[in-house]
C-alpha cells in the first residue's frame, strides 16, 4: 500500500497506539509484579531502569516517523509570535525537568532501585504538585502544542501523545489511590489533574 498525505495520520496514530499500549502493558501492576516474582531481587531492582530504556529505545522509531512519511504544513506561527511560543515551550522543558526532580530523578530513571536503594512509596503534592496533579504531562502537552511550525503529521502525533498523557494520568491515579488510599483521594479533591485552578 502506497503511503500518502492522505494515510500517514493514520499510520502515525496506530503506530503510537502500539507503542502505547505496550508501553501501558509494562508499566502495569501486573506485569511488574509478575517480574517481580519470576526474577525476584534482580527484577524488583532493575525493571524500572530496562523500562525506561526499552520505551525510550522504542519511542525513538515512532518520533522518526512523521519526519519520513509524507506530510504537509497546516499552519506556521508569525514571526512576532514565534519568539513568545518558544520562549513558553523552553518554561515547560524547564517545569518538566523540576517535575521530575521533586519526585526523584535517580528514582525516575530507575538508577536508586538499579544501585540497591529501595525507595519508600511517597505522596508529593506540594511545589507544582499542588498546582496540578500531573505537571510532567501539562507541561509536556504545551511544550508540544506551541511548536512553531504545525504540520499534519506532527499534529496528528501530538494528539496521540495528548491523548496518552490523558488516558495515562487517569490509569496513573487509579494505582495511586490503590498505594496511598484516603490520602491520594484528598489530593484529588484540592488539585486540579492538568488545568491549574480548574
Amino acid at each position: 500500500m502506497e503511503i500518502t498525505a492522505q494515510t500517514s495520520p493514520f499510520i502515525i496514530l496506530l503506530t503510537f497506539a502500539i507503542y502505547g499500549a505496550v508501553h501501558s502493558l509494562l508499566a502495569s501492576l501486573t506485569v511488574k509484579d509478575f517480574v517481580h516474582a519470576f526474577f525476584g531481587l534482580v527484577g524488583e531492582r532493575y525493571y524500572r531502569l530496562f523500562y525506561n530504556i526499552f520505551s525510550f529505545v522504542t519511542l525513538v522509531p515512532v518520533l522518526a516517523l512523521p519526519f519520513i512519511i509524507p506530510d504537509k504544513i497546516l499552519y506556521t506561527i508569525p514571526d512576532n509570535w514565534r519568539l513568545a511560543a518558544q520562549a513558553v515551550q523552553i518554561i515547560s522543558i524547564g517545569l518538566v525537568f523540576i517535575s521530575v526532580i521533586q519526585t526523584g530523578l535517580f528514582s525516575f530513571i530507575g538508577l536508586s532501585q538499579a544501585m540497591g536503594n529501595k525507595s519508600k512509596d511517597t505522596l508529593t503534592t506540594n511545589g507544582l504538585y499542588g498546582i496540578v496533579r500531573h505537571p510532567l504531562y501539562t507541561f509536556s502537552m504545551i511544550f508540544l502544542w506551541l511548536t512553531t511550525t504545525m504540520t499534519q503529521n506532527t499534529a496528528m502525533l501530538y494528539l496521540a501523545f495528548s491523548l496518552y498523557f490523558i488516558i495515562g494520568g487517569i490509569v496513573e491515579e487509579r494505582k495511586l489511590t490503590k498505594v496511598f488510599g484516603d490520602e491520594y483521594r484528598d489530593y484529588i479533591e484540592k488539585t486540579s489533574m492538568f488545568i491549574p485552578f480548574l
